[in-house]
């Protein structure tokens, strides 16, 4: 069995190859059974602390593999100075269970993550983007104007994060990459008037507002993935056109089970998951004034997608 570092891992999933590996997988799909979702209580009675187990098996005949993806999640590890998430990728043949490789979890979560969001972008960003604003300065959130680069024409990215420093770090960087790259300190409509707004945070209480967007604007959310989780205010969902990368999202995002518990969303009103846009099964933006969000929880698909990519280049070399 391989054991796939985390540097080799990056270097296996340039985005320019994994976000039509995604598209490809999503037009193809796989057997995705529900995720494992369990809550870790580290210290009694400071909910604060708690941790969360996910578990994430994926298979696909078609592709010849099968996957598991183990990740734990600890938002109060920002106060530890740890990063608030760590996981780990196990590659299988699905023929006859023999494990194929351990790979570097982090980078496979992390940057198939922002492959998928750039994914739904060109189908739902208008073509002309060329603004955006990143909400958050982890690990994913670093990465999303460079996988946006690969599917429109990002030039000014303007980072906001609750430490002032981080952001600042990732614009330094971003600069330094050939990005007009600028710390936001605050959220507004002025902040907010770009073409493309991506949060990648693990806030429980809303960052984006209705009134802070403007005609045209593509809204990406892509950090919530529990109920008590949120990015947007329910208005956010009130006259847009809403998309999700599965139909887990609506049982489980805090950004859509409060509109729809209070009537602003109707399940029904959400336009297409992600396998519909690529399979043209919707069109996605319709016109250059409409309002477009997208909401993601992740799913094993594009784990498996990015698994299979890495082992193959790895082991090919």
């Amino acid at each position: 069995m391989l054991n796939i570092d985390a540097p080799t891992t990056q270097a296996s999933l340039p985005f320019d190859r994994l976000i039509p590996a995604l598209n490809d997988a999503f037009a193809s799909g796989c057997e995705v059974p529900l995720r494992h979702n369990h809550a870790v209580a580290t210290t009694p009675g400071t909910p604060g602390d708690c941790g969360t187990l996910l578990l994430m098996p994926a298979w696909s005949v078609s592709s010849g593999y099968m996957g598991v993806k183990t990740v734990c999640v600890y938002p109060g590890n920002n106060r530890r100075k740890l990063p608030g998430l760590y996981s780990t990728y196990i590659l299988y043949s699905v023929e006859t269970g023999r494990p194929l490789a351990l790979i570097d979890g982090n980078e496979i979560t992390s940057r198939r993550t922002a492959a998928a969001s750039a994914l739904a972008a060109s189908f739902l960003s208008r073509k002309d983007a060329r603004t955006m604003l990143v909400l958050g300065a982890g690990r994913v959130a670093s990465l999303l104007p460079y996988a946006y680069r690969s599917v429109r024409e990002i030039e000014r990215v303007g980072i906001w994060d609750i430490d002032a420093a981080q952001a600042q770090c990732l614009a330094d960087r971003l600069r330094a990459d050939g990005f007009d790259a600028h710390v936001v300190s605050g959220l507004d409509a002025k902040t907010c008037a770009v073409d493309v707004i991506s949060a990648a945070t693990l806030s429980t209480e809303p960052l984006i507002r209705r009134e802070y967007l403007g005609p045209g604007t593509h809204v990406d959310l892509i950090g919530g993935f529990t109920p008590a989780m949120r990015e947007t205010d329910d208005a956010c969902f009130a006259g847009t056109s809403v998309f999700v990368d599965t139909e887990e999202a609506a049982s489980k995002a805090g950004d859509l089970l409060s509109p729809i518990a209070r009537g602003v969303l109707a399940r029904t009103d959400i336009r297409s998951d992600l396998a519909g846009l690529c399979r043209a099964g919707h069109p996605g933006r319709r016109s250059a004034e409409e309002i477009t969000v997208f909401k993601a929880v992740g799913t094993a698909l594009e784990d498996l997608a990015a698994a299979a990519m890495c082992f193959e280049a790895v082991a090919n070399h």
